[in-house]
């Protein structure tokens, strides 16, 4: 089985899965990214975003390939090229963090080691960029998939709460832990990287 990990750009951004290409959760404020769905416009839009962050900042996301198949991709961007996250009660994201936006990884290929991996390649990018950790808002009332990964499966990988809330706590996970990390993180990072599965809905908070 061969595996690569490659930096999100342009050129692959047509791998994520579609419901995922067309979703500015994330990359726009609330009212924007519910004018783009409305308009048509969110692919553009996402397109867009990707394209500035990576002009600007640099790589903001890895997808996974397996045999050269697209199974899963993770994106992360310090919170100033993040608009959704000041609409969060816990925001701001700390300073010396980048925010984990979203991540996944397909059914079937859970167990395979990829999550860890994933997580990994992105912590050594960010150490080697300066940063320290990896925030993320978590959702504590998590029922279905959707944008916000679920706040207990955050903290079944490491994360820790730093600013507690009975919905949306933020988390923070120190980027030099992950690099130890061994198999028997894997399940936890199962039940994490599968949780965004169905088409995510745009809601307010």
């Amino acid at each position: 089985m061969g595996r690569r990990l490659v930096p999100l750009t342009l050129d692959n951004l047509q791998d994520l899965p579609k419901r995922c290409r067309a979703c500015v959760f994330w990359e726009l404020d609330p009212v924007s990214g519910e004018a783009a769905v409305k308009a048509g416009t969110a692919s553009l839009e996402k397109e867009a975003w990707i394209s500035a962050v990576l002009l600007d900042w640099g790589s903001c996301g890895r997808v996974v390939y397996v045999d050269d198949v697209p199974v899963g991709f993770v994106l992360y961007a310090p919170p100033a090229y993040v608009p959704r996250s000041t609409a969060f009660p816990t925001s701001p994201v700390s300073p010396d963090a980048v925010q984990l936006m979203t991540a996944f990884i397909m059914p079937g290929y859970q167990g395979q080691g990829l999550g860890r991996v994933m997580v990994q390649t992105v912590a050594k990018d960010l150490l080697r960029r300066g940063f320290k950790a990896i925030e993320a808002f978590g959702d504590a009332r998590w029922k279905e998939p959707a944008c916000l990964l679920p706040a207990d499966h955050l903290l079944a990988v490491g994360f820790k709460t730093v600013r507690p809330h009975p919905t949306y706590p933020r988390l923070r996970l120190e980027l030099r832990t992950t690099l130890s990390w061994k198999e028997d993180v894997e399940m936890a990072l199962d039940r994490l990287l599968g949780a965004v599965q169905k088409e995510p809905a745009l809601r307010p908070l």
